[in-house]
């Protein structure tokens, strides 16, 4: 009966209750090891939502593994906003910093098809550009222009200090 359990948790702060708990009760494994587990793992993404997969044997053995929060959430909680515009071409709700944008975008190139972080980058603006994010006060589109021309590219080089 070994199997796998996909859900969303905030990071670092999973318990017993859904979506987790009813989940793993049918299964062999010590549901408090798992929460604690997750816990420790996910404790860098504090109250963010977090994909996570449980891999399970008939033995009470389980793996994590935890994935990388949506770019959305990841731009949210940098900007410390919790709503995106409801018309981003038109109204701004937060301007983003290059470094915050770095940021991000150092923490979501693992799961992005971009090969390098100033690519990275480029793909968390356009996430800016549908929640209605400035970047260092410019249209992320147009700050996408600015990063094509090579004006960060001291910034998003491999190895830069952020």
């Amino acid at each position: 009966m070994a199997g796998t359990i996909e859900v969303l948790v905030p990071g670092g702060q999973a318990n017993p209750g859904p979506p987790l708990g009813p989940e793993l009760g049918p299964t062999p494994v010590d549901v408090q090891a798992v929460v604690s587990e997750i816990n420790d793992q996910t404790a860098a993404f504090d109250g963010t939502e977090v994909p996570v997969t449980v891999d399970y044997e008939d033995d009470g053995s389980f793996g994590i593994d935890v994935g990388v929060p949506p770019t959305a959430a990841l731009i949210k909680d940098e900007l410390g906003f919790e709503t995106g515009s409801g018309m981003p071409q038109e109204e701004f709700v937060a301007d983003m910093s290059v470094e915050q944008l770095q940021t991000v975008a150092e923490q979501k190139l693992p799961d992005l098809l971009a090969y390098n972080v100033k690519g990275a980058a480029k793909e968390v603006a356009g996430t800016c550009t549908s929640l209605g994010v400035t970047i260092e006060g410019h249209d992320p589109r147009e700050f996408k222009e600015r990063i094509d021309e090579g004006e960060y590219d001291d910034l998003f080089a491999e190895g830069a200090a952020a």
